[in-house]
């Protein structure tokens, strides 16, 4: 099965997914849209390896590691497809609340609509 990604857009329809893609190196883009090549094949799953269930939420989390340390926030969205709601460099060892809020609210935003 081949799951559909979408980013979170702004009722504004801005994206600021595409925005912080569109604002990386060539090469770090690159890391970013293979790590969602994967969750395209594979889904949100333990199989792989970069990812991992946030706890206590519905969301799961993407790692980009190496000097650049991005964060990625999904989740699975109506239809089984996947919804890139947040995207974050990590400058600590835990994922700060205050990035998993922003998740949330995006979240909330997707499910009204």
């Amino acid at each position: 099965m081949i799951y559909k990604i979408s980013f979170f857009t702004h009722p504004n329809n801005i994206s600021p997914i595409q925005e912080f893609l569109d604002s990386c190196q060539p090469k770090l883009r690159t890391k970013i849209l293979r790590q969602f090549k994967y969750i395209r094949e594979f889904g949100l799953t333990s199989a792989i390896p970069n990812l991992k269930k946030i706890i206590k939420t519905h969301f799961w989390e993407l790692r980009i590691l190496g000097k650049d340390n991005i964060r990625i926030i999904c989740v699975t969205a109506k239809n089984a497809d996947i919804m890139v709601l947040h995207i974050f460099r990590k400058k600590t060892q835990k994922t700060p609340i205050k990035e998993i809020n922003i998740a949330n609210n995006r979240y909330k935003i997707t499910l009204d609509n």
